[in-house]
């Protein structure tokens, strides 16, 4: 019998240590019952992230696993990583801010393992329906979700959502790119993969202060925008191979 868990929850935290004792207490009070890890990247912290997380697991957090970037990476690097150290057949992505609600995850289990999933489903977007953000960071969010969706047509309201479950081995196909994970549902889609989107819930910040500016996002999207675009026309993962015989 496999003791390999069936959920690897990833976190990619920055100078998150007030946050994260909550967080992941929250999500293992949501995953009673589950068999399941949690990996939390320290992405070059420069408060005491990595002490509090060393103290969380070694004070009976027997699921939790550490990593840690001596420099910060971003996001998406610390996803991967995550990723790839994970042991999981699925991959909920969560941010570190505590924003996410780990309360969302067991409904998304719920419909992965339901009988009436679709065959290929690979994800299930999470979708901020009341965000409880600037409204600045709102706009620009609007902006930026309805251009990506006229350029890529990924059909997602909110790629910007950090809750997200994956399937692990689906996830590690996709290319590899610094801020790749505002791209997952995309990139998803043009490997053929089925993705549903569901509504989730969003909460303020209770402590310290977004690590991305508006204008940072903006500068850096558009260019990863068109890169992708210019990957998804460039892919012919529809097409297939006959075999011939005689």
């Amino acid at each position: 019998m496999s003791n390999r868990p069936y959920l690897s929850v990833l976190i990619p935290a920055k100078n998150e240590a007030e946050n994260l004792p909550t967080l992941l207490e929250e999500i293992r009070h949501a995953l009673v019952g589950e068999s399941f890890e949690v990996i939390v990247v320290d992405d070059g912290s420069t408060d005491n992230t990595a002490s509090r997380l060393l103290a969380i697991k070694h004070a009976g957090y027997p699921q939790l696993r550490v990593l840690s970037h001596d420099r910060s990476l971003g996001q998406s690097t610390s996803i991967y990583h995550a990723a790839q150290a994970a042991e999981g057949t699925w991959l909920a992505t969560l941010d570190g801010d505590g924003q996410n609600d780990p309360a969302d995850i067991p409904g998304m289990l719920a419909i992965v393992r339901g009988p009436d999933a679709p065959i290929n489903l690979k994800l299930i977007a999470g979708h901020r329906v009341n965000r409880r953000d600037t409204a600045s960071k709102r706009w620009a969010s609007r902006f930026a979700n309805r251009l990506r969706g006229r350029l890529l047509k990924d059909n997602t309201p909110d790629t910007g959502c950090g809750l997200k479950l994956i399937e692990r081995e689906a996830f590690l196909r996709l290319p590899y790119f610094d801020h790749m994970h505002r791209f997952i549902p995309a990139l998803i889609q043009r490997h053929q993969g089925g993705m549903l989107v569901h509504p989730v819930n969003h909460r303020p910040r209770s402590a310290g202060v977004s690590k991305y500016g508006n204008l940072d996002r903006a500068l850096v999207g558009i260019l990863d925008l068109f890169g992708v675009w210019w990957l998804i026309r460039r892919t012919r993962f529809n097409t297939t191979a006959r075999e011939l015989e005689g």
